[in-house]
């Protein structure tokens, strides 16, 4: 049987999907009886009601160790998928405790339980920054921990040094490090957190458009690659999973296009972006109100990063979706 975390988000409930259509015994954990509404919303929209029966749920928290227990009974194999996302500098202690924390507590129960396989999905927050010899990041690059990362990129970072630590102890493992990841935009309304805070931002008649770039991926090609690894020899292996290296402005014209609504017109420069952030801090502070944009969050923005995807292209043969065609794609029906 399979063990998956996080399976009410995007990736995991995704994941849940593509398991079961290939065969698999799968049982998920949650935290709240309502994130679950979230997945069945996933399968009905893939007209596939009758597999999301198939899920065996089990209450459990990656953060609450006897709760672990039961969920990993006859357990062989395992996708971690939860996770903690946000650039708010007030959650770095969350981000630390579930992202790290979290991810160590699995990876023990998986060398306890004597785990076959593990599947780490972290980020390419978590890999390497460029040399100056150095034009694409790959799955080498080096971290150099005196450059500044977002606290996000930290916990991932961290979390991937407890996934080698457990392989060191004798657990067969792999790490996927996917860009943005881009679930369909008919999903917008279910997982209103990544792409579909992306889409959502755009639909609402987003003005400002920005000329850094970074490296993407839609959600399909995750899921099938992750079950590939797990299922295959390969072992004790990183992955960058990225399809396209885009534009900001390029992909948000083809979202705004396909959403019917107006491209952005003002270019946010880094300057601007700058701006932005601290008055967004300032008022935060002010209102007691959540970041909406943050000092790494607006480095992104502007950043020029270049990822290569030639690692997994030569391990499985792997040719990724055209992004911009997903997008036209998923914003129709699924049949």
């Amino acid at each position: 049987m399979v063990l998956i975390t996080g399976g009410t988000g995007l990736v995991g409930a995704h994941l849940l999907l593509h398991l079961i259509e290939n065969g698999e015994n799968v049982r998920a954990i949650y935290r709240n009886q309502n994130n679950i509404l979230k997945t069945k919303q996933l399968f009905l929209l893939y007209k596939k009601a009758t597999l999301f029966e198939k899920i065996e749920w089990i209450e459990a928290d990656i953060l609450d160790i006897p709760s672990l227990e039961e969920a990993f009974i006859g357990i062989e194999y395992v996708y971690h998928c939860a996770a903690l996302i946000s650039f708010d500098p007030k959650d770095e202690e969350k981000l630390r405790k579930t992202n790290i924390e979290g991810t160590a507590n699995i990876v023990n129960f998986c060398i306890a339980k004597e785990i076959k396989k593990f599947c780490f999905v972290s980020s390419i927050a978590a890999l390497g920054d460029l040399a100056s010899h150095e034009t694409h990041i790959t799955e080498e690059t080096e971290w150099n921990p005196e450059k500044p990362h977002s606290d996000y990129a930290i916990s991932k970072y961290g979390a991937e040094m407890e996934v080698w630590r457990a392989q060191q102890e004798g657990l067969d493992v792999i790490i996927l490090n996917p860009g943005v990841i881009l679930g369909p935009i008919a999903a917008k309304e279910i997982f209103k957190q990544g792409s579909g805070e992306i889409y959502q931002k755009i639909a609402n008649g987003l003005p400002f458009y920005t000329l850094g770039n970074t490296g993407f991926v839609a959600i399909d090609d995750v899921t099938r690659i992750a079950f590939e690894l797990m299922r295959g020899s390969i072992k004790n292996e990183r992955f960058t999973l990225i399809a396209e290296n885009i534009v900001f402005r390029d992909l948000i014209n083809t979202i705004a296009d396909v959403l019917k609504v107006k491209r952005p017109s003002i270019h946010a420069t880094p300057f601007l972006m700058n701006m932005l952030w601290m008055a967004d801090s300032l008022f935060s502070t002010l209102f007691f109100r959540k970041r909406t944009i943050t000092k790494p969050s607006a480095k992104a923005s502007y950043s020029k990063n270049l990822y290569a995807n030639e690692k997994i292209k030569t391990a499985l043969g792997t040719v990724f979706l055209d992004i911009h065609q997903y997008i036209k794609d998923t914003s129709k029906s699924l049949n």
